[in-house]
């Protein structure tokens, strides 16, 4: 297949379909939008309802793609830099299930997996059956935040576990932290299985010289990017990247129809096809001014003393971590007055919408599609809260900061990324998908669930990554995390109680 890369195979087959004004008779029920003519709606919807088609002849079909989709995962493959690339209709869960769901294919196969993973991938290792061995991220000394396991704990998983099928990793996580996954993809290709790797937050890496590498470039065998949240997709639009003989790429492809709509969206999938287009056609010039935007905002933070941001150092090899998407910002207030809820509030206020807040941290997300517009706004709005602060008497210039005393920022009290576990990796924890007995399980206070064995996962949301799962048991220190999620009403899901006024566990045997 002759591959040209300004085509977007496609949204044009699209295009000519929407030229063509034929009569539909067929799904969907809107026919061509015709619905909402003389509405007001008609606006908003028309000119998508137009394109928003169906398994016609000369549109392809995803789930057996032979002309229009198959030559826009080709192009996407080519992108990218995989053997064979996938359009995704269900955002990156979706491959995360496929993922899991064609290596772990017997009940019981064992995976190793990063614990501080999103919730797909807990959901993956329900729906197979497969038991976890959760590898314990390691903390990064200067944020307190979590980031990948160390290549010394994924090899001593190996070795304890050398039928497990494979390993899972997240990379980089919600703040942009993340490291060079080549000794990680050398290690699982030592013992014969594959690295799989969530990069969600990473579709646009390595598609330019100012971004980390992708996990592709370093190995990886399998891997799920969310094109809708770096790269300019509409949301839910993902893909699933493969390379190797590791996978099954069969097995994938039976797993994704089991796991998508038969009847995909075909404006999600031009936008697919058109955002891989824009960084396929423009290379590095598509970063360019989301860059600028970014770098103008981390010089205007350093005239605003009030506020930090983490960024890697590469002269302390115990950071962790080696690499920093340039895009994500992670601001702090140096005094530890604020809270990043607290500062996200703020900031709302103020007409900036950030992508996520902890503890401490509000992370602030830049793309290429950012302008210098947009950091014109936020400084002002930075600088804003700071002459508040100041007003307030919160900040003096006498008072040093934790950082100038120690030269590390403080440690985090709670954060949304769970990093509790003692040991680097845990005995296999067995997922499935039964429903746990109503009869066996009790809705208790949280300040009373100390000891107690969790029935429900607690999903902080952003970022959809449980920090309590069923069947574990509730430390003192995760009672005081609950609370102060719920004294901060952040957001959850998992929980029936979204309140966490009260955490449902099993009952006490007498």
């Amino acid at each position: 297949m002759t591959l040209e890369k300004t085509s977007a195979p496609l949204y044009e087959a699209l295009l000519h379909y929407r030229e063509g004004k034929k009569k539909s008779f067929h799904v969907p029920g809107h026919k061509n939008g015709q619905v909402y003519a003389d509405t007001q709606e008609a606006e908003l919807l028309r000119d998508v309802m137009m394109i928003d088609a169906t398994e016609i002849t000369g549109l392809d079909d995803l789930h057996h793609p032979e002309g229009a989709i198959e030559k826009a995962q080709t192009l996407a493959a080519d992108c990218f830099g995989a053997a064979e690339s996938f359009l995704l209709v269900g955002g990156s869960t979706a491959g995360n299930l496929a993922m899991i769901l064609s290596v772990c294919t017997e009940p019981g196969d064992i995976l190793l997996v990063q614990r501080n993973v999103h919730k797909s991938v807990v959901h993956g290792l329900m729906l197979s059956g497969a038991q976890a061995v959760f590898l314990t991220p390691h903390v990064d000394e200067y944020s307190g935040l979590p980031v990948a396991p160390l290549t010394t704990t994924i090899a001593a998983a190996l070795s304890a576990y050398p039928n497990a099928k494979g390993v899972l990793l997240t990379m980089p996580n919600y703040y942009g932290m993340g490291s060079d996954l080549t000794p990680a993809a050398e290690l699982c290709h030592q013992y014969g299985v594959p690295l799989l790797v969530d990069e969600a937050h990473g579709a646009h890496y390595g598609l330019h010289a100012g971004l980390p590498a992708s996990a592709l470039s370093c190995g990886a065998d399998g891997v799920v990017q969310s094109t809708h949240k770096m790269l300019p997709a509409m949301t839910m639009g993902a893909m699933l990247h493969v390379q190797g003989d590791y996978l099954d790429r069969t097995l994938i492809r039976q797993r994704l129809a089991m796991l998508q709509s038969s009847s995909p969206s075909y404006p999600l999938m031009a936008s697919l096809d058109l955002a891989r287009r824009h960084v396929h056609v423009l290379g590095a010039e598509a970063f360019e001014e989301g860059l600028r935007a970014v770098e103008a905002m981390k010089e205007g933070l350093k005239q605003l003393p009030r506020f930090g941001f983490i960024e890697p150092s590469p002269s302390d090899g115990q950071r962790g971590y080696t690499s920093q998407d340039p895009f994500k910002i992670s601001v702090y207030d140096r005094e530890d007055v604020w809270s990043g809820y607290e500062l996200q509030n703020q900031l709302e206020q103020a007409g900036c919408v950030p992508e996520m807040s902890d503890d401490r941290y509000v992370v602030l997300l830049f793309t290429l599609g950012s302008k210098m517009e947009d950091t014109i706004h936020l400084l002002q709005a930075l600088t804003h809260i700071h002459a508040q602060m100041v007003k307030a008497r919160v900040f003096t210039e006498e008072s040093k900061t934790v950082e100038e005393e120690t030269g590390q920022a403080p440690n985090l009290i709670f954060s949304t990324w769970n990093n509790t576990s003692v040991s680097n990796y845990s005995l296999p924890v067995r997922f499935s998908i039964q429903p746990q007995n109503a009869a066996y399980i009790e809705a208790i206070p949280v300040e009373q669930a100390a000891g107690r064995i969790s029935a429900e996962m607690v999903i902080p949301y952003p970022p959809g990554i449980p920090i309590l799962y069923a069947g574990e048991k509730i430390s003192a220190g995760m009672v005081a995390q609950l609370l102060r999620l719920s004294h901060h009403r952040v957001k959850c899901q998992g929980c029936a109680d979204a309140s966490l006024h009260t955490v449902r566990v099993m009952q006490q045997q007498i």
